[in-house]
């Protein structure tokens, strides 16, 4: 059985690439992942038939909650985790292999924004910092270090120090990415304002319960103003997959060349839907070689003609629908 490589996944650059490297995976994981074989064999497709991505069954996103999906027999390196309030189950991603990650989001990084040295990467992510296991502290922590620059670093509550830094990477024109979780964000410009129009703010998204949800128009429109930016950069990434898609206004996204929206009825879980309508997304992320590549998330969106893709909001449990086989 042929199993892509690091490089032969990180090299893609066309559909066809894409495509024969993802049937691969499908492979290897409908043969090697005991809970996705499991799904698979639930909904009687026969594997040997699947010849397109669009036959490719999408596991329910909220397996993470209560397997480990593994396709390796390979030793956990690292184990992430979801955030959740006081008793909701949370969800687990066990990564066998921690440099499927780190490529992933490098050069993710780098395709979107160039060379991570050239920046300062301030970060102002409370709540994932006040907890184990958050695989976007992992990849922050990552970032600041590859970017070689004593200025770099995490800011917990210190929006007196950040504000500081701020202005002096202002004053100093010198590149600078705040990346936070959105009511941290929030909290910051209740207290201060800064003009700094070269700024790259990049909201990770999330109240956490701490701040009145916001539509993104709305969000936006105050940080801009907060900021003294033209656009709120986001980024697109979640506990279960290793790669993320990044936004640079507007809450458009696009994805690296390995990973790909598909947008599905919501319902008719196995059906996809067509440029333009709203359905359920789903993920598929050839770096999650080593668990499942194949995801169907809770998070509602559309793709335009153009390839981007937007995220309209979740569905609550009532919403899902053709998932019985959770119980698996």
């Amino acid at each position: 059985m042929i199993i892509p490589d690091k490089q032969q996944v990180f090299s893609i650059n066309s559909k066809a690439q894409f495509e024969q490297a993802a049937l691969q995976v499908f492979n290897y994981q409908a043969e090697n992942n005991a809970i996705y074989k499991q799904f698979i064999e639930g909904l009687r497709i026969d594997v040997s038939k699947v010849t397109s991505v669009a036959e490719i069954p999408f596991l329910p996103i909220e397996f993470f909650k209560s397997h480990a999906i593994l396709s390796t027999d390979a030793p956990v390196e690292v184990t992430f985790t979801s955030s959740g309030t006081t008793g909701m189950i949370t969800s687990s991603h066990h990564v066998t292999d921690k440099a499927w990650y780190e490529d992933s989001f490098r050069k993710a990084f780098a395709l979107f924004y160039g060379d991570i040295e050239d920046y300062t990467v301030l970060a102002l992510l409370p709540s994932y910092l006040e907890r184990k296991g958050s695989s976007l502290i992992y990849m922050v922590d990552d970032l600041i270090k590859q970017s070689n620059n004593p200025d770099s670093g995490f800011f917990l509550y210190n929006h007196d120090e950040l504000y500081h830094q701020l202005k002096k990477q202002q004053e100093a024109k010198k590149p600078t990415l705040l990346i936070g979780v959105t009511f941290g964000l929030l909290d910051f410009i209740d207290n201060y304002t800064v003009d700094f129009a070269e700024l790259i703010v990049m909201e990770t998204g999330g109240m956490k319960g701490r701040r009145k949800e916001m539509i993104r128009e709305e969000l936006h429109e105050v940080l801009c103003k907060g900021f003294g930016v033209n656009a709120i950069h986001s980024e697109y990434g979640m506990t279960e997959l290793l790669s993320q898609a990044y936004s640079k206004g507007e809450g458009v996204f696009d994805c690296p060349p390995w990973m790909k929206i598909i947008i599905r009825d919501t319902n008719d879980p196995i059906s996809t839907l067509s440029n333009g309508k709203t359905g359920g997304i789903n993920v598929i992320d050839l770096a999650n070689i080593n668990s499942c590549a194949f995801i169907a998330t809770q998070d509602l969106g559309k793709i335009d003609a153009g390839g981007s893709f937007e995220v309209l909001g979740r569905f609550d449990q009532s919403d899902i629908r053709g998932c019985n086989l959770l119980i698996a």
